[in-house]
Order: C-alpha cells, then structure tokens, then sequence
C-alpha cells in the first residue's frame, strides 16, 4: 500500500518537473538569442520557411548516403514483391528477384518513366551500389562454396563425373564455336579472341549450384537418386567453371595465356595455402572456439548463468571472425593477383571445416543477409546493365535466340546423354538433363565479372542475361511435365 502512495506521489510530482525544464529551457533560449550581436533579420526564420525547408530536405535526400538509402528500400520492396508474384507461378524467388532488377533499368523503368529512372538511379551513385552489391557477392560466394560439400564430392564422383565432364564440355565446344561468328562485330574493341572465346564457353556451361539446390528441396528431391546425382555434377560444374574463369580473368588482363601463367601460378600457390595452411588452422581454431549447441539458444542466452556462457559465447564470435577475416582475405589476395575476389571467397568456402553444427549455422545467417538485402542490390546492378532496347534489330534478336538454342542444345543434350549413358532411365535422364539446364545467379556473376573485365560488350552482356532467365525459367515447367506425379523412376541409376 505505502509503494503504491510513492508511486502515486511521483506521477503527481513528474508534470511540474517537466513544466520547470521546459521553462527553464525557455529562458536560456531566449537569452542566448538576445545576447547575439547583429544577427541577420533573415536567419531566424530559416527552418520555418517552407520552400528552403524543403529544398533542404531534397538536398539531404540526393546525397550520397540518402540515395542509397532511397535505393536499397526501392529495391528490396520491389524485388521481393516480384520474387513472390514468380514463385506463385512455380519458379524461384531468384528468378523474380532478377526480373526485379531488370524492371528497374533502363529496359523498363528507364524506358516507361525516364525521370523516375534518372532520379532513383543517376550515374553518380553506381560506383556506391556497386561496391555494397560487390560485398554482397563476396558473402554469397563464400556461403556457396561452403554448401560444396567434399565429403559428397568424394563419395559420388565416379557416378557423376560423366555427366559433369558431358554437360561442360558440349555446351563449352558449342559457345566456343558460337564465339566464332560473334567476335568480329559482337566483341569490345582491343579484346583478343582467346579470352572472349574461353568466356563464352564457360558461360554456356555454367549451372546454378544454388537455384538448382533450392529447386530440388523446395520439390522434395534433394535425397533422390538423380537428385543427389544432380547436385553432385552442378557442384563438380561449378567448381571447375571459377578455376577456368579464374584462368580467363588472368588471360583477359595479360592477353595470353603464356602471359597470364604468373597470374595462374601465384592463384595456385593460394589455392594450396589456402588448403594446407589456412584449412587445418581454422578447423583447429573452430574445434576450440565452438561448442555443439552453436546456434540454439542456450540458458545462458536466455538470462541464465552467464560466466561460461559468456566465455563460450566470446569464443563462438571470435571463430566467426577469424572465418569471416578468412573469406575477405582470401578474396583481397585473389584480387590482387588479378583472377576476381569472387574465386578467393569461393575458395574461402570450401575450405571451411566440415564441422556441422558450426557450418550450417553460419551458412545460414550469412545467407540470410546475402539474399535478403545485398544480393537483390546485385540485381539491380544487373538490371541497370541489361539494355533490352539495344536488340534493337531482327538479326539481333536472332543472334539472341542462337545463343538461347545453342545454350539449351550443349547443356540439356549432354547431360541428358551422359546420364542416359550411365545407367538411368530415359525419363530421369531428362530430369537431370532439364535441372543441369538450370543457370541463374551463377551465371549473372559469370557475365558481370566478363562485363566487368571488359570481355564482353553490353549487347552480349543482354543476351546472355536474357538466356539466363529462359534456361532457368524453363525448369520449373520440365519438371512438372516429366514428373507429374513429383517422383523418380524407382531404379534410376541402374548400372548398365
């Protein structure tokens, strides 16, 4: 009773104080005003103007910092919302994610409402949105090679080296052929035919280890026989398509491959550090600094005894820090020697210990961040490069619906053949062969870091980004036909 009168009292008292601060406040205002000699009429009215308020407020809007303020909400609401519209129609949220990007470039928005395109994205603020879209990728790459898993690698190469080798090397013959007839007028100015040829192959035989992985979980695949099979050959096709673009950046900076072969050599060296040095110390460092609860919440968390909790808690951030220092440092090294960042955190990844608990955490939060507001950044940037309106001509939409076809024809044909060659029935030879077509967000990385190194010019820059969405676009109805019942043959990787 006696705590509730205090209580009481208190309330009563609480308005006056506020009453004398205001009042106080008010004096010391008013007398400092007074006191200032020869102050301008004009000034002190300023913040009570409309028009200078709000020309302040439009200048605090298109600063730096504001614009991209302004531009990470537009393209996270607006991405999002088109993720979720495509993936009522059965296809990835990547897919609608993309599409996003592109309506915000020139091809759409820059197209239909040329000021809004100008006010929202101005020349001046891309290096910004790029740079934060580069970290973004940074992240991704790193959770990308950490869901590469070796152990899977190993244990089902032989059965899928053949469709792996099948599906890279038909569609990387048939690019390198295409290469042929596009370099003399598709091709930038000064670019030697080696590193464009090396490119379009490589971005022929790209799959998307990431979209297909989420394609097959979201259908309730990912244990099937040509589902594991599937993933293990986008695994082996994305590991070896970063080592060969890896090679292209080098040849693209030196010119030749015989120039490029210290490039190749110092990312050799970094690979075997990266694999025999760094590795074993992380594992050893992860080994003492994590325990097997990492990522569930703990008494401790919860507010209960703290002593140990915090200690495991300090060393739990002290291993998330020496992995995440890991993939900036693998990916500054790779940099510097010319190859791209992207490989260094790629490798990064893979060389994270295979300690579960630990793993699949991090994965999961990094990726968290990565897909939700850095990577959609990157999508824009994309969109911001795809200019539709440069097909401007039949030939060119012809030259597009080539590299469509020749697309399709390398990846779909060879891996179907070589998984029919292996063992599985002619139906899930199909499946595998429509989920190796799968080219996504891997390939946007390809083709920007090809755009980046000046291999590839807008126009082909557009019609790979075009071809990316249709092969992906595709998968989603192959599927539902060749499986309309959502199984797998029963005996589908029969021996022959």
């Amino acid at each position: 009773m006696g705590k509730t009168r205090r209580i009481d009292r208190w309330f009563a008292i609480y308005p006056l104080g506020l009453i004398l601060f205001g009042a106080a406040m008010w004096l010391i205002l008013s007398a400092g005003a007074t006191g200032q000699p020869g102050l301008p009429a004009s000034s002190v009215n300023v913040a009570t103007d409309p028009g200078t308020l709000s020309a302040e407020l439009f200048k605090n809007l298109r600063s730096p910092l504001g614009i991209l303020l302004l531009q990470i909400m537009v393209i996270i609401a607006f991405t999002r919302c088109c993720a979720k519209v495509l993936r009522k129609f059965g296809q990835p949220e990547v897919i609608g994610e993309v599409m996003g990007g592109i309506f915000l470039g020139p091809s759409v928005l820059g197209w239909l409402f040329p000021a809004a395109g100008a006010f929202l994205f101005p020349p001046t603020s891309l290096a910004n949105l790029g740079l934060l879209s580069q970290i973004g990728l940074i992240i991704f790459m790193f959770v990308v090679g950490m869901e590469v898993d070796t152990d899977v690698l190993k244990k089902k190469v032989h059965s899928a080296i053949l469709i792996s080798h099948a599906s890279m090397v038909m569609p990387f013959l048939l690019g390198s052929l295409l290469s042929l007839a596009l370099y003399k007028d598709y091709a930038p100015a000064g670019v030697p035919f080696t590193p464009f040829c090396l490119f379009m192959g490589i971005a022929m035989s790209i799959t998307a280890f990431p979209v297909l992985a989420r394609i097959l979980r979201e259908r309730g695949l990912s244990l099937s026989p040509f589902g594991t099979v599937a993933l293990t050959c986008a695994a082996i096709d994305d590991l070896t398509a970063w080592c060969a673009l890896a090679i292209v950046a080098a040849v693209s900076r030196q010119g030749t491959i015989v120039n490029s072969l210290v490039d190749i050599a110092l990312c050799g060296i970094h690979i075997a550090a990266m694999l025999f040095v760094v590795g074993p110390l992380l594992n050893r460092l992860i080994a003492g600094g994590t325990s097997p609860t990492m990522g569930r919440m703990s008494p401790q968390s919860q507010g209960g005894e703290g002593a140990e909790g915090a200690t495991g808690s300090i060393r739990e951030k002290g291993a998330i820090a020496a992995v995440l220092f890991t993939a900036f440092f693998s990916a500054l090294v790779t940099e510097t020697i010319g190859i791209h960042a992207l490989f260094g955190a790629f490798l990064a990844g893979m060389v994270i210990p295979r300690e579960t608990a630990f793993r699949e955490t991090l994965a999961r939060r990094l990726e968290l961040f990565s897909t939700m507001i850095l990577l959609p950044l990157f999508f824009a940037l994309s969109g911001l490069r795809t200019q539709i309106s440069l097909l401007n001509d039949g030939s060119s939409w012809v030259i597009c619906g080539i590299i469509i076809l020749v697309a399709i024809t390398g990846k779909f044909v060879g891996s179907a053949g070589a998984a029919r060659w292996s063992g599985s029935t002619w139906r899930d030879s199909l499946v595998i062969g429509a989920l190796m077509n799968t080219r996504g967000l891997v390939e946007l990385v390809a083709l920007n870091i090809g755009y980046d190194l000046g291999i590839i010019t807008p126009v082909i820059f557009t019609m790979m980004v075009i071809m990316a969405l249709v092969t992906t676009l595709m998968t989603g109805p192959l599927l539902s036909f060749l499986m309309p019942d959502g199984s797998a043959d029963e005996h589908c990787m029969r021996t022959p």
